[in-house]
């Protein structure tokens, strides 16, 4: 058996791995490379999985650096199906069909911008290729086992990182033997609001672990909404507003949540929240309609609040006009707004019009990759570039890590060792991680395996 690494291999983006029998080739995840715009369309534009071939892809989540591909796999010949959960089956819709139009824009304005003669920039995929690779999706639910094929069976458990997010468990036959094989997808953390904790799995001949945080440990996220509430507080009180960059899945969700619950505690301050983003808005109804599979405190929250996403002051916007709207706004307000490393959408203009105001807070959550926007912002530059001008940062920044959907160092611990306790892992390998943060958790993972784990790099492949 071969495995291959494609993508987010001693990297954070593009997570994409080729297993390999006599009979069988499945790729685990087709994620997009983010990051400059010159290194990720080299990335993105070939494969090296020759998707004719493949049999089956596993989707562990739809974050688009994890399904971001899947319409050019099934554009250059991919014709076998796509298996991951009910949840992820539909925000994935969301996710890629929002991709392709935002790829037909950028392709429309750069044709606008290119020098005469210069080739023309095409999008990965169309709306077309979404609709044909939505038709090979396959959900399937969490805890049971599903045989796919003579030689291939796969069971979901849940991941705790996103909504429908999954570890995938698979058993397949090579040769004379049967290999277990587990693939953490991105394993998120216990004890955070909205999600389900990760769910132990047994052990395994081969572990392929995300390594996002690798090497830290995150703050409570109970932390975070007293500091949301801190800087709210102290930007109201200076006449400005809190521009809060958050991915449209997941940390949008998140941070409304808290609001909700600090609406509810009546403790927030009574001025206009938006949550600017089609998408965002989109996709909280999805989370609306899977409540039942989300946390107990949800439950709870439910027991005496039909709504968990939604409150008085907070207006979830759709129009382009609308949107603009905020902006002339001369009060003191919250902005929620995509994407979270303001690499594109509403929140750039946000962030142009607000800034170079000192009385303005910029809220980032998370990691902010090398190049992006939110790089810049998080490194407090002098300036920083949006829309190709140089604008002046004096707006103050916070970054707040609390709402990390990726396991820490001791949630990764207590992983590994439910997984080892009444068995064992064989061969490891660290992916979806910066060099130090994979060698970081390789440290630690050393104690729980039977063979040194490995950190590939970018296109290796191993015999296990």
């Amino acid at each position: 058996m071969k495995i291959s690494f494609l993508g987010a291999a001693s990297e954070v983006t593009g997570s994409q791995h080729l297993i390999e029998t006599g009979r069988l080739r499945v790729l685990l995840d087709c994620g997009m490379f983010q990051g400059s715009r010159a290194e990720a369309r080299h990335k993105n534009e070939e494969f090296r999985c020759e998707p004719k071939r493949l049999d089956a892809v596993i989707l562990s989540h739809a974050h688009i650096d994890h399904c971001g591909l899947l319409p050019r796999l099934y554009a250059q010949g991919f014709r076998g199906q796509v298996f991951c959960t009910d949840a992820t089956a539909d925000i994935a819709e969301m996710m890629l069909m929002d991709s392709a139009r935002i790829q037909a824009e950028d392709a429309e304005y750069l044709a606008r911008r290119l020098k005469p003669g210069h080739p023309p920039v095409k999008p990965l995929y169309s709306e077309e290729d979404v609709d044909g690779l939505l038709k090979r999706m396959q959900p399937i639910v969490f805890d049971e086992w599903h045989e796919l094929s003579d030689d291939f069976r796969l069971r979901l458990h849940p991941a705790g990182h996103i909504l429908g997010s999954a570890i995938v468990e698979m058993e397949i036959a090579d040769r004379d033997t049967v290999k277990r094989i587990v693939f953490s997808g991105d394993l998120g953390r216990r004890g955070m609001p909205l999600l389900v904790d990760p769910a132990p799995v047994q052990g395994c001949d081969v572990l392929i672990t995300e390594s996002t945080y690798g090497n830290r440990v995150h703050p409570p996220p109970s932390d975070l909404k007293e500091d949301l509430l801190r800087i709210i507080e102290k930007t109201v009180g200076s006449g400005g507003r809190v521009i809060i960059p958050a991915f449209s899945l997941g940390r949008t969700q998140q941070v409304v949540y808290y609001l909700n619950e600090l609406f509810n505690e009546r403790k927030l301050p009574r001025i206009p929240i938006f949550v600017d983003s089609p998408l965002a808005t989109r996709l909280t109804k999805i989370f609306r309609r899977y409540d039942h599979t989300l946390d107990a405190d949800v439950h709870r929250t439910l027991r005496k609040d039909r709504d968990a996403f939604g409150f008085d002051s907070l207006t979830y916007t759709g129009s382009r006009k609308e949107s603009i709207a905020i902006n002339a706004l001369d009060e003191p307000l919250v902005v929620i707004s995509a994407s979270g490393m303001c690499e594109g959408g509403r929140i750039v203009h946000h962030l142009k019009h607000g800034v170079a105001d000192e009385r303005n807070t910029i809220v980032l959550m998370g990691y902010q990759a090398p190049h992006t926007l939110g790089r810049q912002i998080a490194e407090r530059r002098k300036y920083v570039r949006i829309y190709d001008r140089d604008t002046p940062l004096q707006a103050c920044v916070e970054q707040l890590e609390g709402l990390s959907a990726h396991a820490d160092v001791e949630d990764f611990k207590w992983w590994f060792r439910q997984m080892s306790e009444d068995s064992h892992i064989g061969q490891a390998f660290l992916v979806h991680g910066e060099p130090d943060s994979a060698r970081g958790l390789a440290s630690i993972l050393r104690d729980y395996c039977d063979e040194e784990p490995i950190v590939p790099e970018l296109y290796e492949t191993f015999q296990v």
